[in-house]
């Protein structure tokens, strides 16, 4: 279970006084679920996934994850407690191979083959295809991202945190990339946690939160929120949108 209580975060403004990024957030997400963080850009959303894993430190509350305060660890040690942080434009590793990088991930250099194609399976990729190939230019946008998360699934992380994975990739990649999600969530092995605007994507969550001006300001499950949204989307008032970038 991850538990947030009473977030904040806050940097100088131009004047040399604190401008609240984040402002008392606390949200509770349970095991095997699958939550979508949305709102209007520069809410707060990336900010929040960024403290989670370590990657900005707050200036006020705690972040727990299956019960340890993680607030003070480094992204190392929550990586090793089962925290993950899938970045919007993934990385490339030119002469680094498929395999190696998820052997790599999974801390086992005797990492097995047959092992890692179960992994790029588990992501809508071939293995065969891929396992081989190296991690560079040559691959799309959509088929690095299915490999970032392969990577994720091979650290065998529990809660697994995406910003924006829809970001720079084709719609084709897109639906796969959606599919992939669904198919982890099936599972009920990992704890998602998803940044988006898209329609699809939100549309498979469990929960929804929405948050702007650094504040949640609504929560609960795809059922009682997704509607309000669509509404807003009809009315003209929204910031979701329908198909990838």
């Amino acid at each position: 279970m991850l538990e947030i209580k009473h977030l904040s975060y806050q940097v100088e403004d131009e004047t040399g006084g604190e401008l609240g990024i984040l402002n008392d957030v606390s949200l509770t997400v349970a095991d095997n679920q699958f939550v979508v963080i949305t709102g209007p850009n520069g809410g707060g959303k990336t900010t929040l996934a960024k403290a989670i894993m370590g990657l900005v430190r707050p200036t006020g509350g705690t972040i727990s994850w299956n019960g340890t305060d993680i607030t003070d660890l480094d992204i190392t040690q929550r990586a090793r407690l089962g925290v993950s942080y899938g970045f919007q434009q993934p990385p490339r590793f030119k002469g680094l191979k498929v395999r190696d990088l998820l052997s790599l991930a999974s801390g086992r250099e005797n990492l097995k083959r047959e092992e890692a194609c179960q992994y790029l399976t588990k992501v809508g990729l071939c293995a065969g295809d891929y396992i081989d190939r190296e991690v560079d230019a040559s691959l799309s946008g959509g088929e690095v991202k299915r490999i970032e998360i392969a990577t994720i699934l091979a650290r065998k992380a529990g809660l697994m945190i995406f910003d924006e994975p829809e970001a720079g990739i084709d719609l084709w990649s897109f639906a796969k990339l959606t599919e992939t999600f669904q198919a982890i969530h099936q599972r009920r092995e990992h704890t998602l946690i998803i940044i988006s605007h898209q329609e699809r994507i939100i549309n498979l969550a469990d929960e929804i939160v929405m948050i702007g001006d650094g504040k949640i300001q609504k929560q609960g499950p795809r059922e009682e929120i997704f509607p309000e949204i669509l509404a807003n989307t009809a009315s003209g008032c929204s910031y979701l949108t329908e198909g990838a970038n």
